[in-house]
């Protein structure tokens, strides 16, 4: 296996289902899934795995493992409409999906009161390790209806349905949000690109590089405090019983 810098991270994912649409349009009726996960999907799924504040996730990369299958599914949605209860909808799910992501993180700026929580080798093992574990928290595929799973692998290793695949280009698609805490700013806003996947593997570029932006809302970060709302990476380590 190639050696990992401290802070990154490779890992496997998948699931029975997975279901990764535009959040801006999926409140309420039909969904339909993208054909790829999104970098904000991937981005939860690293944090399921392991996340403070002091740092935020930054997805390199996904290689597309199994064929894009897609499956409806008849759902019971709740209404919004005011009337309560549920209503009826079609759900379009991707089916069987597998991913390889390569993932590091990268200590948040716009948090000064953790500087002092930024220990690169604490961190990145006890990221190792939980992700050994299959993270700290449960793992959802775009959606709490679809379960996921996670276990460490080699990006790269075994076979792609789309090694043979030159290029694929999936046209505009939700990328991530900007949140005031990782910004700096006091606004929620969404980001778009277009990406483009060469033999089964997509290069996310950073958020920075989105070209496209939406506002959303006015929003202003939590404050976390060491000792208070904030746990130590001690504290983390002594609840799995590990010695960081």
């Amino acid at each position: 296996m190639a050696r990992l810098k401290s802070n990154e991270i490779e890992f496997r994912v998948w699931g029975k289902y997975a279901l990764f649409t535009d959040p801006l349009t999926r409140v309420g009726g039909e969904k339909c899934s993208y054909h790829i996960p999104t970098y904000e999907a991937l981005k939860g799924i690293a944090k399921s795995i392991y996340w403070k504040p002091t740092f935020i996730w930054v997805i390199d990369a996904v290689r597309v493992i199994k064929p894009i299958r897609t499956q409806t599914k008849g759902m019971k949605p709740l209404n919004y409409g005011g009337k309560g209860g549920h209503s009826l909808a079609i759900y379009t799910f991707l089916a069987d999906v597998e991913y390889q992501v390569r993932a590091h993180f990268e200590w948040n700026v716009h948090r000064p009161e953790l500087e002092q929580d930024r220990n690169m080798a604490k961190h990145s093992a006890i990221a190792r390790r939980m992700l050994e574990r299959g993270g700290r928290q449960d793992v959802f595929l775009g959606t709490r209806d679809c379960q996921g799973y996670v276990a460490p692998c080699e990006f790269g290793e075994g076979k792609s349905a789309y090694d043979d695949l030159d290029e694929l280009a999936f046209g505009l698609m939700f990328h991530g949000f900007d949140y005031p805490d990782e910004t700096g700013g006091n606004e929620l806003r969404a980001r778009f690109w277009r990406p483009v996947m060469k033999h089964g593997v997509i290069e996310f570029v950073s958020p920075e590089q989105c070209p496209v932006r939406k506002y959303i809302r006015s929003m202003r970060p939590k404050t976390f405090e060491p000792g208070e709302n904030l746990q130590s990476v001690e504290e983390i380590a002594a609840t799995w019983g590990e010695d960081a």
